[in-house]
């Protein structure tokens, strides 16, 4: 078994659209949304949901007024300035770290800390196979920590049912969820748009991959919009011995295939932007196959 994670340096890159294209590609396969802040893989596969579980997610402080006594020591101590005072003290759910400094300072015990319950992460069937994706509350904290628990729970569905591989929907950037799902994958796919922030950004994104000794390939996506850019980014990835398995042109029926829920691969497969997404599978299986040979 062996598992892909597809990531972008910037959002908009087509991280997704690529993503649903190997979807419909790979057979005998588990796939997994890692972008738990903003997940949007569901859109196109239209996932029957069979498992719902909550994540316990980071703490949060709350201020029980009919007990507090309006001291202040809650306010003046907080470094986060987390806490106001209107009529009452109140804690801002998007400022508050959860430090629980408040909570032992509170000569009342006015102030409590728990931890947020709004998080979820789910099992579901879908036409390409199972998918193992979450949802996180706006603001809240610890997407490194969920996104290694939908990922051990991928693993977990690929082991029992000897499945081939895993595929992971990467969210973009360089934060704690890029590094958890990056972490122990054999292959990262890097989706770079040719423009200035795309190269920008995945050079960030390339620096930190490379700290992990994961096997990398270069996707360029709609390359055929700058050719000045793409230039650039072959360049730049042929300094860095890095192979591009594919560049994939603008296509606008990857629009109207994601308003029609589904890949371009499905939509139009005869296009050449499904064309490009068979030779990008082709390659990586080709990859699979060294790896284990």
């Amino acid at each position: 078994m062996k598992e892909l994670t597809i990531l972008s340096g910037k959002g908009g890159a087509g991280k997704t659209s690529i993503t649903a294209a190997l979807m419909s590609l790979a057979s005998n396969a588990v796939f997994c949304d890692n972008d738990v802040d903003a997940a949007n893989l569901h859109l196109l596969a239209n996932p029957q949901i069979e498992e719902e579980t909550v994540f316990e997610g980071a703490r949060l402080a709350s201020i029980d007024q009919s007990i507090c006594v309006n001291c202040g020591l809650c306010v003046n101590h907080c470094k986060f300035h987390a806490i106001s005072k209107d009529d009452n003290y109140v804690v801002n759910s998007f400022l508050c770290e959860g430090c629980r400094l408040c909570e032992r300072l509170c000569p009342v015990g006015a102030i409590t800390t728990e931890k947020s319950l709004e998080n979820k992460w789910f099992i579901s069937s879908t036409r390409f196979g199972k998918l193992v994706h979450a949802k996180m509350k706006p603001g809240e904290e610890n997407s490194g920590k969920l996104v290694t628990k939908v990922r051990q729970k991928a693993k977990e569905i690929a082991e029992n049912t000897q499945a081939d591989y895993i595929i992971n929907d990467g969210p973009p950037g360089i934060g704690c969820s890029v590094i958890s799902s990056v972490t122990g994958v054999d292959v990262v796919l890097i989706v770079i748009e040719p423009s200035k922030s795309g190269l920008h950004d995945a050079k960030r994104l390339l620096k930190l991959a490379q700290s992990f000794h994961a096997k990398i390939f270069a996707l360029i996506n709609k390359y055929d919009m700058s050719s000045e850019q793409t230039d650039e980014i072959n360049a730049y990835l042929h300094h860095e011995k890095i192979s591009v398995i594919a560049r994939v042109p603008f296509d606008d029926q990857i629009v109207k295939a994601m308003l029609n829920k589904q890949s371009i691969v499905e939509y139009a497969p005869d296009s050449l932007s499904a064309i490009a997404m068979k030779q990008a599978w082709e390659q990586l299986q080709k990859e699979f196959q060294n790896m284990e040979g």
